[in-house]
Order: C-alpha cells, then sequence, then structure tokens
C-alpha cells in the first residue's frame, strides 16, 4: 500500500534528521522501546498530536477520569513537544509516545491498552492504527475536530480516506462548516457541534486564579504589554514600540528559547532580563522588558496585561492561543495570517480583537487604546464574554459518553 510506504519513508527521513536535530533525536529515541504496558482490564486512551492538543483534549481527559475512576489513562504524542512537555502528568496513570503507524504496531499497541474507548483530540488520521479499532469495533470519539474542503476526505482521490472516518463512533466538531463538509459524506448523524474544549480549558486556567512569583513586583503598577509565543517577525515589530515607551512595562514570551534565540533577544529588547534570574535580581522594578526563558507559565502570565499580542500571525502557520490572552478580558493584537482560526476570526468579529499587517499598525493600535480607556476596556469586555458564551464542549461530549453507555458495563 502506497500509504505505507510514505510512512516507513517518513519514518527514516526522521531518523536520518536525528543526527542533526535536536526535536527528531527525541522522536526517534522515543520510539526505540514498544510501550511496555500490559493490561487485563479495560482503559480509556487520548491521542494528542502535540501540546496544543493535549490543551484541548486535557478538560475532557480529566472530567472522565472523576467521573469513570476505575479506568486506567492512557495518554499518548506524536510529537516530542507534546511528550517531554507532559511526561510527568500526574492527571494520566501512563503516557507514551505513538509508535510508526503501521500495521504491525497498530495491532500489538491496541492489544497492549486494551481500551474501552479512545479519545482522538482534533486530528491526526492515522489509517492503521483508525482501521484497527474499526476492526475491533472500539468506539473512537473525534473532539474539537476543525475540516476543511482542503482535507483529502473531500476530494476526487480521497475515498480512503472517506472510508477511514467511518472509523469514529462519533465526531464532536467546532464550527459549523466543519458539519456541512461532513454532511456531504452523508455522515451529518454521527456528527455534533461541540464547538472548542480550549474554551473549557483557558477557563479552568483563568479562575484558579494562579500568579506567577516575582511579575507584581517587576510591573510596579505600570501598564503592560503582554506577548506570548511570539517569532523573530513578531518581535521585529515589537521592538522599536518596546524600545521606546517609558511609561510601559513589557513581558514577552518567545515560541523558541533556545540559547541562542534568548540571547538575541537580550541583545535587541533593552533593560530586560530572563525570569530565571528574577531572584537574582535586586531592583527589578527597575527593568523594562522581561523575557520568559521557560514553558508553562505563559497562560498566567496574560493575566497581568493591560493589551496583549499574540504571536505566530506572520508565519504561514498562523497565529498561536488567542483564548489564553481573551479569558482575562483583555484585548489582542496579532499578525495578518489568522483564517484558519475560528476563534481569532470570532473575537475580530466581536470588536475584541485586532490584526495588524506593519509595526506601524501595530503601534496604531497600541497608542488607540492606551489613548482611549473605554475602548481599551469594551474591548477587554467583550473578549472575555465571547470566551464564556463557547464554553461548554467538554459537557456534551461527556453527555454522549454517559448517554450511549461507553463506559458503563
Amino acid at each position: 500500500m502506497l500509504y505505507n510506504f510514505f510512512t516507513i519513508l517518513y519514518s527514516l527521513g526522521i531518523h536520518i534528521a536525528s543526527i542533526f536535530n535536536k526535536k527528531a533525536k527525541l522522536w526517534v529515541k522515543g520510539r526505540v522501546d514498544f510501550p511496555k504496558l500490559d493490561f487485563k482490564q479495560k482503559t480509556i486512551w487520548v491521542h494528542c498530536a502535540s501540546l496544543g492538543e493535549f490543551e484541548q483534549g486535557k478538560p475532557v481527559l480529566e472530567a472522565i477520569k472523576i467521573k469513570y475512576p476505575k479506568y486506567p489513562i492512557v495518554l499518548s504524542f506524536f510529537s516530542p513537544s507534546g511528550y517531554e512537555i507532559k511526561k510527568k502528568y500526574t492527571g494520566a496513570d501512563h503516557i507514551i509516545y505513538l509508535p510508526i503507524d503501521t500495521k504491525r504496531n497498530a495491532e500489538k499497541l491496541i492489544k497492549t491498552i486494551n481500551p474501552a474507548i479512545v479519545i482522538w483530540v482534533k486530528y491526526e488520521y492515522w489509517f492503521n492504527f483508525l482501521n484497527e479499532l474499526k476492526k475491533n469495533q472500539i468506539p473512537v470519539l473525534l473532539i474539537s475536530g476543525i475540516f476543511r474542503k482542503s482535507q483529502p476526505f473531500f476530494k476526487w482521490y480521497g475515498k480512503k480516506w472517506r472510508n477511514i472516518l467511518s472509523a469514529f463512533e462519533h465526531l464532536f466538531v467546532q464550527n459549523e462548516s466543519s458539519i456541512k463538509l461532513l454532511d456531504t459524506l452523508n455522515l451529518k448523524s454521527k456528527t455534533t457541534l461541540s464547538g472548542d474544549t480550549r474554551f473549557d480549558r483557558v477557563i479552568e486556567i483563568a479562575e484558579k486564579k494562579e500568579g506567577v512569583p516575582g511579575i507584581l513586583e517587576f510591573i510596579n503598577n505600570h501598564p503592560v504589554l503582554v506577548a506570548g509565543s511570539t517569532w523573530e517577525d513578531d518581535e521585529s515589530i515589537l521592538v522599536h514600540f518596546t524600545n521606546n515607551r517609558k511609561d510601559f512595562k513589557f513581558i514577552i514570551a518567545p515560541h523558541e528559547i533556545s540559547k541562542s534565540n534568548l540571547q538575541d533577544l537580550k541583545k535587541e529588547f533593552k533593560q530586560s532580563f530572563f525570569y530565571s534570574e528574577i531572584n537574582n535580581i535586586t531592583n527589578i522594578s527597575e527593568y523594562k522588558v522581561l523575557i520568559i526563558d521557560c514553558i508553562g507559565l505563559l497562560s498566567k502570565l496574560y493575566q497581568y496585561a493591560t493589551i496583549t499580542y499574540v504571536g505566530g500571525g506572520f508565519n504561514s502557520s498562523g497565529i498561536h492561543n488567542t483564548l489564553e490572552a481573551a479569558v482575562y478580558g483583555k484585548p489582542v493584537i496579532f499578525g495578518p495570517v489568522y483564517e484558519k482560526f475560528a476563534e481569532a476570526k470570532g473575537l475580530v468579529n466581536a470588536s475584541a480583537a485586532f490584526s495588524i499587517n506593519s509595526a506601524i499598525e501595530l503601534e496604531e493600535k497600541l497608542f488607540e487604546l492606551i489613548n482611549h480607556s473605554e475602548l481599551l476596556n469594551q474591548s477587554g469586555q467583550l473578549a472575555k464574554e465571547y470566551v464564556y458564551a463557547n464554553r461548554g464542549a467538554t459537557e456534551k461530549i461527556l453527555a454522549y459518553v454517559a448517554e450511549k453507555r461507553l463506559l458503563t458495563n
């Protein structure tokens, strides 16, 4: 089969890349040994591509763990950026790398995990795994799914991929356009418009109100711009405003935290220091820019912002998570590449977020918000209202599991 040939070719390519690429090396190393699991009892298997999908799946994973505590939970990742950060996550009983998608691996892993139910988060339609789950009549739920016309399911050559959708017991999707597309494949009866579980996740984080040590001392009652998940293009349009606005404080959490990138940022942004240095610096309130050189703080840092900036909008892949900022009632600014992201479009349509194309447009928008407190407060409030209006996807998924008795003997 052509698919299996390309799967092996892909694996071979990563093995070659692992010689000089750290992420590829982790991908290979994590798959040297097949997962050593042997469950006699049934389990719940949750699969996430990477860290972003984990954040989407986490509300469902934790809710289902509370409601059905007798089932061990196996959490799998495809990407090292998910596994390496969450390998010590205590909400799952076992955390593994998903083996490469071959028929033999699929048969072996499913027998090893022995799942009563499988929850697939957003995407990654691994043919052999899904086919084997279907063959064993194991219910698979897709949650927070998004479908687009460009996907092979909707192309003349996509028969094999259309067939694999039948492996899913039910498809919980984020938007109406996904419903309409799946209807063209006669799948409307097994599809529910549930929304995005990320809304539930960011609300959960915000309502815990967990602070970040040292931040209030650094801010010292100044207005703050928090820029999260920034790339080089984002940083280049932020630098002029940051270096010339004396009355503001700035918190920058770059997407890439390699040593070389962090050192470049420290040179580029004046009066800056790293968060890892916060306990060793006296008079941190005299500094202007705080650079976050670790992972896991961003979703809490947005609460300190006066205005937020979310990076990625100048890359072809698009912007990062805007909901993490919006949930705190903060106006959100990002670059021009956001059309693939329903939540970003929703925030723009709600007058809660603003897209900019250049450094000049960024500074104009920042000055407008800073100088018009009514606009600043109104756009922030609209951002929060938008997030809370779209909560509830987790409840719909749990209700379906209970109604269909998927985890009830």
